[in-house]
């Protein structure tokens, strides 16, 4: 091994230190490292050891070094606070800050200006808080607990930006416990001071730290704010977003603080907070976390631990206000179970834009697998905790029609759709109740329970987006319904309505459900009348039993006991809380209890003698007229001093300080009586009036009924001490206090008065809304009615219009045919009026004229006239039986061919028709002759037709032979005046004929 070389001097220098001691060696070690820590500690630059110097052979006594003297240091307690609080040297700083703590415990209120350097330069806590030396750090946070502790809310908020950060990245992560309490505390005081949102905010970015242990600690503390304070005071929302990205970390200690603070959660929200992150999770932590969840459950409900600075404020003015009532019935609304739900914690979705684009197609569609297949990817998008509010008209309108859908999944289906929509909506879905609701009740008749249990269920999220009162129309109506199966449905959806609602039904509305109830009773089957025993139960369990009791008169007892059973299991959440006349009393309550110290010493009796004697001591019966009430009970005593209060108050009202000394005897007269009178004054108010009353008729009378009450003065003796209990400035500002008090409680009574009127108009308001609606209906029903009885008036008269031109028609028919058959006569008569032809011989005629107007020849056998009446007397009878007249043409040419002596002529339907048969053939002959004449008979009106006929007739009897044109055989003037006088007698039936036929027609109505 090869030795360095050491020159001469140093290889002495080693031999001889070489010698010293090992004790020795060790003093001189220590002297060195004290002489290096103090020259650190006074901030110099260390000065190198001066080592003594072995010269000689033997060792050399090396003196001690001198220590620096500790008095030294307190040289810095002359300086500022601030200037420690800011010091290089640790122990100043941790000095200044116990200081800091010490005045700060000391210090009588908020605002002492101990405090106001901090709250001036709030950055001070920075530096305290992130305090490099951990003993000074650790003093420096307990400061900091003391100034949030005493100092109030204003210099909280102030420090609370520079001192958060600094407490989660330095404190909360300590290895010091105090440290870590002083931490986790100053962190409680910033939200107790204030509000829990703006601490949150500042810790929330300290989770993003690469220290685990910061991020740990930061966890650990959100779990002791939460555990402290809950989720009602401290939103969760925000943390809950994190909460997968902390159950990520690397880090184990991170990942179990991150379950802590899941369990806590769970201890607040219970299921509601899963849908936030559960998915996020890997299976084996949700497996975790459910073993963790489940001891939890065996739990009761979590209670807020720690209460923020206004509600013990709250707490403290409570008793003061009136024994706690109010506070009680606030309070009780808070511990009642306002559950957070999953809608309170989830941001809203907008799902409209995720609705498919041919949902509308596909909901239309024939086939049922296509409306089934576009409402499940309806339910896939709105299945989400919370919607934005946006235009679902068309949705919930195509969702109702498919409640009268054929299929049940469909209907299903929708069904769930619309439960989705109204969750995820709440109060926004209020507006499309209308739309929705009476579909579903339609659709109760199902018997298929799913599909039930669906209907059921739309229907229950439809009404927590709106109130009873909304849905009490559709309710009654559906009560009645015919279908068994929707009365019930409605009526166990109307149970589960009273049994969710929170607000009280009106009276009206009470009445309308019990009316309904008791209808239930009457039914046919039991589940109905069970139904409707439960609906009455549950009514008396929110109004209570003495008001529903005029609702059961007339029920019998085994129905008042099935009432009574479900009165006794019922379950709301809505109770009504009558609010009595006791709400007077309680506002009177306070001022007793808040006096009560004051009047409770034993001479109030005394103060209201003692005035007078102290304003003039000499005088000492001067006090007597004060006893005379005295006399009486208390509640006497009580009642003057009342009316004798309100005349100082006026007077005191524009100067309150200045007026009590100015009456030196009236002033003291007035308030001292007034403490011990309002401690009696609830006891009995009625006979204020006139006690007031007595006492001013008998203020200077009462002086001489007063002496004999003189000697009742020694039952008084202490009424020398109260004159120097209170002095003037002391009873003027009672007196003003009890002034304010009166015109606070007659502000409270004149509130009331108002609220109770408006109450009243409110209800008189509705009632006449009530009456508008109603009176709107019916004259829509009526207007309704008139107009179906104005169409049936007018489809009445277009039938008699077009019965009276079908008259009109038929009369203008006659009357031309009438006008024709007078034209057809007129020619006729003409005709036959000719006195000569050329071809037709005159015979003397004497037609004689009978009883019936008819023409009759005595030259013709009795058969031919018998045959003509046999005619007129059938066409008669055939136009009163009411066959249709023929026409006159064809009438006359048949007259003609029957007056003409044609054999066929007289054709088929003539009535003459056997007759013309039983003509002689002479008369055959003379006819012959006539139409051989060239017509100048009356035969010649025949028709063609009748010629043939004659013809024919002619051949078949053999009379004749001739063809038509042939020259008639025998050829005569006696054809023509035969048939002259039948035209005559053709002639004389039709005028006849046509009296008759104006007569009928004159008789006829029009």
């Amino acid at each position: 091994m090869k030795v360095r070389w050491k020159p001469r001097w140093l290889r002495k220098l080693i031999k001889r230190t070489s010698t010293l001691g090992p004790k020795r060696r060790k003093e001189l070690q220590s002297s060195k490292s004290s002489i290096t820590s103090t020259q650190t500690e006074d901030n110099k630059p260390p000065q190198p050891l001066q080592e003594p110097i072995i010269v000689a052979s033997e060792p050399v006594f090396i003196p001690p070094i001198k220590q620096p003297n500790m008095a030294e240091e307190e040289d810095f307690s002359s300086l500022p606070l601030t200037d420690r609080w800011a010091h290089k040297n640790w122990k100043v700083r941790k000095g200044a800050y116990e200081e800091a703590a010490q005045q700060f415990e000391k210090t009588p209120d908020e605002y002492d200006p101990a405090f106001r350097p901090f709250i001036q330069d709030p950055s001070m806590w920075k530096t305290a808080a992130a305090d490099s030396n951990v003993a000074a750090q650790q003093d420096g946070l307990a400061a900091l607990c003391a100034f949030l502790k005493y100092g109030g809310r204003e210099g909280a908020v102030r420090a609370r930006q520079h001192a958060i950060t600094p407490i989660c990245e330095k404190g909360l992560s300590s290895t010091r416990a105090a440290t870590k309490a002083s931490s986790i505390e100053a962190l409680l005081l910033f939200i107790e001071l204030d509000v829990a949102a703006p601490v949150i905010e500042e810790i929330l970015p300290v989770l993003s730290s690469k220290q685990p242990k910061v991020v740990a600690a930061s966890l650990n503390a959100l779990t002791q704010i939460y555990h402290n304070y809950g989720c009602k005071i401290v939103d969760p929302k925000p943390v809950l977003k994190i909460l997968p990205k902390v159950f990520g970390h690397a880090d184990k200690n991170v990942r179990a603080e991150a379950t802590n603070l899941a369990v806590e959660f769970y201890r607040w929200l219970r299921e509601a907070m899963k849908p936030m992150f559960w998915g996020d999770l890997k299976p084996t932590q949700q497996n975790d976390l459910e073993a963790q969840f489940e001891k939890v459950k065996a739990e009761g409900p979590a209670k807020q631990e720690r209460l923020l600075r206004s509600q013990q404020a709250a707490m403290e003015r409570a008793p003061a206000a009136g024994g706690g009532e109010e506070y009680g019935e606030d309070g009780g609304e808070e511990e009642e179970p306002a559950e957070i739900d999953v809608f309170d914690l989830a941001e809203p979705q907008d799902v409209l834009s995720k609705v498919p684009k041919d949902f509308y197609d596909n909901l239309g569609s024939s086939k049922w697998k296509d409306r089934k297949e576009a409402l499940e990817a309806l339910y896939a998008v709105v299945n989400v905790p919370r919607i934005k509010d946006g235009d679902f008209n068309e949705i919930n309108r195509s969702l109702a029609k498919c409640m009268k859908d054929a299929n049940i999944a469909v209907v299903t289906q929708a069904a769930q759709c619309i439960e989705l929509i109204a969750k995820g909506l709440r109060k926004g879905y209020a507006k499309h109740r209308s739309t929705v609701m009476g579909p579903i009740m339609e659709r109760l008749k199902e018997k298929k329970q799913t599909v039930a249990d669906a209907l059921g269920a739309a229907l229950d999220a439809v009404f927590m987006t709106t109130d009873l009162t909304e849905c009490l129309e559709d309710i009654t109506t559906n009560l009645v319904h015919k279908n068994p199966q929707i009365k019930e449905g409605t009526m166990k959806f109307l149970v589960r309505c009273l049994r969710t609602t929170r607000d009280v039904p009106s009276k009206q509305e009470i009445q309308t459900i019990v009316d309904s109830g008791k209808k239930l009773l009457l039914e046919s089957t039991e589940v109905l009348r069970s139904g409707g025993a439960e609906i009455l139960g549950t009514v008396m369990k929110i109004i209570g039993e003495r008001a529903m009791k005029p609702h059961l008169e007339g029920l019998d007892d085994i129905r008042k006991t099935k009432v009574n059973e479900f009165f006794q299991t019922a379950e709301v959440k809505a109770k009504d809380k009558p609010k009595p006349p006791p709400p007077a009393p309680a506002a009177r309550a306070p001022p007793p209890g808040a006096k009560k110290p004051v009047a409770k010493k034993g001479p109030p009796a005394g103060l209201k003698k003692a005035p007078p004697a102290a304003a003039a001591p000499p005088p000492e019966p001067s006090p007597p007229p004060a006893p005379q009430p005295a006399a009486r009970p208390k509640l006497g005593m009580a009642k003057p001093g009342l009316g004798g209060l309100k005349a100082p108050q006026k007077r005191a009202l524009g100067h309150p300080g200045v007026a009590s000394p100015k009456r030196p005897v009236a002033a003291p007269r007035a308030p001292t009586p007034e403490i011990e009178e309002e401690e009696e004054e609830p006891a009995s108010p009625p006979p204020k009036p006139a006690a007031r009353v007595g006492l001013g008729r008998g203020g200077l009378a009462g002086r001489s009924l007063a002496k004999p009450a003189a000697p009742a003065m020694p039952a008084a003796p202490p009424s020398p001490t109260p004159p120097s209990g209170f002095s003037h400035m002391e009873r003027a500002e009672l007196e003003e206090l009890r002034m304010v008090n009166e015109r606070l409680l007659k502000q409270l009574d004149d509130a009331r008065h108002d609220r109770s009127k408006l109450a009243s108009e409110i209800q008189e308001l509705k009632n006449q809304n009530a009456q508008l609606i109603e009176d709107h209906t019916k004259d829509v029903l009526s207007i309704k009615a008139k107009e179906t009885q104005l169409v049936r008036a007018r489809s009445d008269a277009e039938a008699a219009e077009q019965t009276n031109e079908r008259l009109r028609r038929e009369l203008e028919r006659v009357t031309r045919g009438l006008r024709k058959a007078e034209a057809t006569i007129e020619a006729m008569q003409n005709e036959a009026a000719s006195p000569s032809s050329p071809n037709l011989g005159f015979r003397t005629l004497s037609p004689t004229h009978d009883d019936a107007g008819i023409y009759r020849d005595s030259a013709l056998p009795p058969s031919a006239n018998r045959n003509r009446m046999s005619f007129a007397s059938t066409f008669s009878e055939e136009k009163e039986n009411g066959d249709s007249m023929p026409h006159p043409r064809n009438k006359i040419g048949s007259d003609a061919r029957y007056a003409g002596g044609s054999a066929a002529s007289s054709g088929r339907g003539s009535p003459a028709r056997g007759f013309r048969r039983e003509a002689p053939a002479d008369e055959r002959e003379i006819q012959g002759g006539d139409r051989a004449g060239g017509g100048l008979g009356y035969s010649g009106y025949m028709d063609r037709g009748g010629s043939r006929s004659d013809s024919r007739t002619s051949n078949r009897t053999g009379a004749g032979s001739s063809r038509l044109g042939d020259p008639p055989t025998n050829a005569g003037p006696s054809s023509g005046m035969e048939s002259w006088k039948r035209a005559a007698e053709v002639t004389s039936q039709l005028k006849a004929r046509i009296e008759q036929m104006k007569a009928k027609a004159a008789n006829r109505p029009q």
